[in-house]
């Protein structure tokens, strides 16, 4: 079976091929610039992962929204569930850089932290 893949790694965006035999291993890979691809490919095939950004409210803060990011890349699965309980916070004015959203997101044992520092409304 022959898959495709774009890799993510760098910005070069190499389009990799890969042909797998009937248990899912690579039998070859072709396309990859650097060695970042393969390593992406076999990534992507055993546990797919993405570092996840969004924006959550602010109330009382200079600004209405903070930016916030998983701390390490979350499993490709979980981003959509994480995107809908992180709709539902709010935080306080003052928010800090670093300080942490949401502790052990969804049983991951990874954190979303600020990516910002929000000050209280003028």
């Amino acid at each position: 079976m022959e898959r495709k893949f774009i890799c993510i790694r760098c910005p070069q965006g190499c389009e990799i091929t890969t042909t797998l035999d009937g248990n899912g291993a690579i039998t070859e890979l072709t396309g990859s610039s650097c060695k970042l691809g393969p390593e992406y490919v076999k990534q992507e095939l055993s546990d797919p992962r993405r570092t996840f950004t969004t924006t959550v409210m602010v109330e009382g803060g200079s600004h209405p929204l903070c930016p916030v990011w998983t701390e390490k890349p979350v499993p490709k699965d979980k981003v959509m569930e994480l995107a809908i309980a992180l709709r539902h916070i709010k935080l306080k004015a003052p928010v800090n850089t670093g300080q942490i959203v949401l502790e052990n997101a969804l049983g991951t044992g990874i954190n979303i932290v600020t990516s910002r520092s929000i000050q209280g409304g003028i």
